[in-house]
Parts: structure tokens; sequence; C-alpha cells
């Protein structure tokens, strides 16, 4: 593409070729000459007299794809779907006579993008099961270490770095399932005519109803669907673009979620994204580690998040049988949704790939806190080695307050283990203190939730992709 005119970044910088492809100029047109081939076949086998030349000139033609001349049909004609139909036709004249027979543009037009939609869930969906697989590979290898949890973004009570993971996998496998519930609930239009009334190729068969549902299943089968929708107007409904572009809008609602969380933990330097070792942070201060993959995951998510607003609207303002409206709108909206998803399972299979854990900022960060957090367990074995609860509690109430103190006013390290261990009111249990402060009594059944929700849920989900990971093509910038 020329430098001098604008070119997508989806297409530049973030998206794979072979997506780009998908949703290409040529591959639009190829899907087409396809569906019109299809339509011949399944006419012909049904008994209408379309020749054997016919078809094997068009087969022998799908590739043969003139995108200057079907321009300059355009151009004259102000009919996309018609300058196509006159551009195949001069390369297979034998065909001209019978192609497009009994349809109408969206014969081409929506059952072209109903493929596109299937093919294009087809290379997602294995990049979203490798993210799964590896980001369930680090929850299991940090299921015990224990770190510090936040509620409000303020200290909270401890959990462990595998399982603040699984919040993230939670939603990616939801997410998994989602798509892979659109993606099998795709049918094909078929053959359905002007309205959706299927007159036209009633008139083609004389009347004949079995025939002209032969007609749809037949091309379905032929393009890999295993049904049509029943009933469509000209278009089938655009609420299937809605479910399609809201799933894929609730991936990126879940990636930004994540890759926030990992711009957080990255700032409280706890855990990084992977860093190239020519990588540059800034291009004035040397030093820094920003955390560019998760800044781009949160912006390409907040666009593929607003593109669900409109398919949303498209569906909305359909008129009757259809309007076109919806036109401009979906050749920009469903492919960008794809492209924008595929450039982020890019980045996102990069980041949870190369996680990197730094353990001792996690563990003096937990301890800073951990006194405070300790002490209704210190209060419960003082109890029960004989001492008075309220007087107890009161103790602990002012070291707590002092240490605090010390903490927000001075900005040194939390002292109330010191307190506590220089109060003889304490003496029974000065022994146990090291003991009482283990972090791994605090973080609860994290742990065991990590490995019952991996070897439950996680397991079955990727199940069905044994063997079909996909890693990714990786970054390119």
């Amino acid at each position: 593409m020329s430098r001098d005119v604008y070119d997508s970044p989806l297409v530049a910088r973030y998206a794979t070729n072979e997506m780009a492809r998908l949703f290409s100029p040529r591959t639009r047109a190829r899907r087409w000459r396809e569906l019109w081939c299809v339509l011949m076949e399944s006419e012909q086998a049904l008994g209408l007299a379309i020749p054997d030349l016919a078809i094997a000139e068009a087969r022998g033609q799908v590739d043969n794809i003139d995108l200057d001349a079907v321009a300059t049909y355009e151009a004259e004609l102000r009919h996309d779907v018609m300058a196509h139909v006159h551009a195949f036709g001069d390369v297979a004249p034998a065909a001209r006579p019978w192609l497009h027979l009994g349809a109408t543009s969206c014969f081409v037009t929506d059952n072209g993008d109903l493929v596109a939609l299937r093919d294009g869930l087809d290379l997602l969906l294995p990049k979203l099961a490798g993210t799964v697989s590896q980001l369930g590979d680090f929850a299991r290898q940090y299921a015990d270490l224990p770190t510090l949890g936040f509620t409000h973004f303020q200290a909270a009570q401890p959990t462990t770095v595998g399982k603040r993971a699984c919040l993230w996998l939670a939603d990616l496998v939801d997410d998994l399932n989602a798509l892979t519930r659109v993606r099998n609930d795709l049918r094909l239009r078929g053959a359905k005519g002007t309205t959706g009334t299927q007159a036209s190729y009633l008139q083609l068969f004389d009347g004949n109803h079995d025939a002209v549902d032969a007609l749809d299943q037949g091309i379905a089968e032929r393009m890999g669907f295993e049904a049509v929708y029943p009933v469509t107007g000209q278009t089938y409904s655009r609420k299937v673009d809605h479910e399609v572009l809201s799933a894929l809008s609730s991936f990126g609602v879940t990636v930004h979620k994540m890759a926030t969380d990992l711009r957080l933990l990255a700032h409280l330097k706890e855990v990084e994204e992977p860093f190239g070792k020519k990588q540059i942070g800034s291009s004035a201060m040397a030093y820094k580690r920003n955390p560019m993959r998760s800044e781009r995951l949160c912006s390409l998510a907040r666009h593929l998040i607003t593109l669900s607003q409109n398919s949303a609207w498209t569906a909305a303002t359909q008129w009757m049988e259809r309007t076109l409206d919806d036109s401009a709108n979906r050749r920009i909206s469903l492919s960008e949704a794809f492209l924008t998803a595929d450039g982020m399972l890019e980045v996102l299979l990069n980041v949870t790939s190369g996680l990197v854990v730094y353990p001792a900022v996690i563990a003096r960060r937990l301890n800073s806190e951990l006194p405070f957090m300790a002490t209704e367990e210190l209060l419960m074995a003082m109890v029960r080695a004989g001492g008075d609860r309220q007087d107890l509690h009161e103790r602990i109430r002012v070291h707590a307050l002092a240490a605090a103190a010390v903490v927000k006013e001075q900005g040194r390290d939390n002292d109330l283990l010191e307190r506590i261990a220089a109060d003889t009111a304490f003496a029974p249990v000065h022994d146990r203190l090291d003991d009482l402060m283990d972090p791994a009594r605090f973080v609860g059944r994290a742990p065991a939730q990590v490995r019952a929700y991996l070897d439950g849920d996680v397991a079955g989900a990727l199940a069905p992709w044994v063997g079909r990971l996909d890693a990714g093509a990786g970054l390119r910038v």
C-alpha cells in the first residue's frame, strides 16, 4: 500500500496477516465467486439445465480476480455486487447467463459475511485457548505464593499470586465458552430471495417447495454449515452480528481489566510483563520499564468494546425486510472487531507466556501490612493461653495506632511486632510470633481453590483444544 495514503494501524501494526487477508477485498471477492459456483452446482443438482461447461469455467476462474476491472464496473454501475458479476462473467463467459440465477445481492454479501465471521472465530479461538492454557500454567506455578490482596486498591486480606491470576482466567474461560457458542450457533443465510420468501427460487423450480428446501440446505452444506436460518428478510437478522460482536466486546472487557491489573502490579514492582533486552521504556527516562504491552491491550480493548454499539444500533434500526444503511457500517465494524481482537490476542499470548514475578518485593509489601492483619490471630492465641481478651484487645489497639503513626508520619517500617515482643503481657506467645506471622496462615483456601479450578473448569474448557492451541505469530512492533 502507498505510504502517502492512510493505512489502518490494525493491519499495519496489530493484526496478523492471516486475519487481514480474511477481510481483504480479494478474499471477499473469492467468497462471492465460491457462492455463485455453489449456487449453480446446487441448482443443477436439483434439475436446472445449467451446462457443465458453465460450472467448470466458473470454477476455473474463481481465483482469477481483477479488482481493477471490478472497480471500473462499479464506477459505472454504482452497484458493487453487479460489478463483480460482470467481472466474473468476463473471465467465465459460459457461466455468464447462469450467474446469480434467482439470487439477490445478499446471497453473496450476507452468506459471504457469515463465512467470514465463522472463519474469523476459527482463527481467534485457538489463540484464546492458548492464552487460557498459558495463564493456567502461571496460576498453577504461583498457586501458593502469598501476596497482599487489595480492595479499593487498599491493603486487604492476603491472597496468592496464582489465585489473583485465576480471577483473570475465569473471565477468559467465560469468553472462550461464549465465543465457541456464537461460532457454533452460526448458520448460513442460504437462498432466500429478495424479501426472504424464496419466491424466485420457487418459480425456478416450478412450485416445488421440497426442491427449494433442498437448495437451501445443499448450499449450506457445500459452504461448510450444518443449517440455514429458517426465516430471514432480504438479510439475515443483524442480531447475529450483534451476538458475535457482543461476545468479542466482552472479551475486550476481560482483557482491559486484566491489563489494568498488570499495569498496577508493574507500578508496585510485584509482577511485570516481558521486557525485551533492547526495549526502550521511555525516550527521556532511560531507567523506565513502561508496561507498553498492557497499555496497548487497554487501548485496543476500548476500541473493541465500543464496536458492539455499532452492531446494536444497526440491528435496532433495520426497516422491515431490510435497509441499506447497515452496509457501510458493517464493512467497518465487523472487520475491525476481528482485526482488533486478533491484535489483542497476539499481545496477550506474548504477555502470558513471560510474566515476571518478584517474590521478594511481594513478601516485603505483604510483611509490612501483615502485623495489622494478624492481630486477631494473635488475640485468639493469647486468649487460648489464658489471657483476658478485653485487656489484650486494648493493648493491641494502642500498639497498632503507634505503629501506624510510625509508618505514616515517619515513613519507617511497621514496628508492631517489635512492640508486642517487648510487651510482657504477650509473653505466652513471644516464642510463636514468627509462626503466627507466617503469610501462608492468612491466604485461606486460595491454593486449593486454584488447583480445583484448574483441574475442573479450566481443564474442561481446554479439552476440545488439545493439540490445537495457537501460541500466536508474535508481536510485530
